[in-house]
């Protein structure tokens, strides 16, 4: 960050862009998002298990086509695709064409087959899979002032805060539709648009098949009063500060993003549909095979935490197909 970055003020969008993005931003860093935070890809196989079956679903509804697509949004370091490839029947595994889509460089020792992309690849055909993008999407911050006015809110390097110009055009239309403030001083929204259009783009690649964003997420009817936007760094919540130095992030409005057809399921509802449900095996399973009752247990314990309320299971589903009937 230069000093000029350092001391000017900007809005959200363009602050945090840069801290994540920019050269040396964080997501540009060599330990990727795995050295700071724990998503359900690291949380357990589990889930590149289920999405394995899912794009398995999705093959079905395509009639097995001869070249089978999935697409990692905002892969990390392809931890995702390489468990999806893994978790694969050979047979659908030998028609698959796996990409991984990230801005960082490719790193040391990824499955030779996945193709390794600054941006999704056109006209494809099958799951195209987003997990904690949008919420990385940097968007406008709101915030009613005393007079009952939304005004974006701008922000320097070192993360100090103060109100801009009121909030016009098509950001104001789309607080209008989508998060409506009260005139009460002190609320605050981060205005989505940025991200509807970005998943617009994404889902706009496939030329048939489905498209799924996850991401902690809220919804018209319960907006959070006060906006989510945050940081994280190694690990632990933090004030968000646009230096690069740590994860910036906000959760996603998913009803907004959705396109005509999509829906939003909570991810706990999605992974049990999937086959992941959390259910303690038998305890005379301990008598007969120790062994296999404790690994049984051990996945059990795994997938209680990738659908737990009040944690990853609180994860918005938002499911798009592209041509072919929802398959949940």
């Amino acid at each position: 960050m230069t000093a000029r970055t350092r001391d000017e003020w900007r809005g959200w969008r363009a602050a945090a862009r840069e801290a994540l993005y920019g050269p040396g931003g964080f997501y540009r860093r060599a330990e990727g998002p795995a050295g700071h935070f724990r998503t359900s890809v690291h949380a357990s196989p589990l889930f590149a298990g289920a999405v394995a079956r899912l794009l398995c679903r999705v093959d079905e509804a395509l009639g097995r086509p001869a070249a089978l697509d999935f697409v990692d949004m905002a892969a990390g370091r392809g931890e995702l695709a390489a468990g999806v490839l893994a978790a694969l029947p050979a047979e659908v595994a030998g028609r698959t064409r796996a990409y991984a889509v990230e801005i960082a460089e490719r790193p040391a020792g990824l499955d030779h087959r996945i193709e390794w992309r600054a941006t999704p690849p056109e006209g494809t055909t099958g799951l195209l899979f987003a997990n904690e993008w949008l919420d990385n999407v940097p968007v406008e911050v709101a915030e009613v002032d005393s007079a009952g006015v939304a005004r974006l809110v701008l922000v320097r390097g070192d993360g100090t805060e103060r109100l801009g110009e009121p909030v016009a055009g098509a950001g104001a239309r789309w607080l209008e539709r989508w998060w409506p403030l009260s005139g009460e001083a002190g609320l605050r929204a981060e205005i989505g648009l940025p991200r509807d259009e970005a998943w617009a783009a994404a889902v706009g690649t496939l030329r048939r098949g489905l498209a799924v964003a996850v991401d902690y997420a809220h919804t018209a009817d319960a907006r959070p009063p006060f906006g989510t936007l945050t940081g994280f760094r190694e690990g632990r919540e933090t004030t968000p500060v646009p230096d690069g130095s740590c994860d910036i992030t906000a959760h996603v409005a998913l009803d907004a993003c959705a396109l005509p057809g999509g829906r939003v399921l909570p991810q706990r509802e999605a992974l049990h549909a999937l086959g992941v449900t959390g259910a303690r095996p038998p305890l005379t399973l301990a008598s007969t095979d120790p062994t296999a009752y404790v690994r049984a247990l051990a996945s059990a314990g795994e997938a209680a935490e990738l659908t737990a309320t009040g944690g990853l299971g609180d994860f918005g589903w938002l499911v798009q197909p592209v041509g072919i009937e929802d398959p949940f």
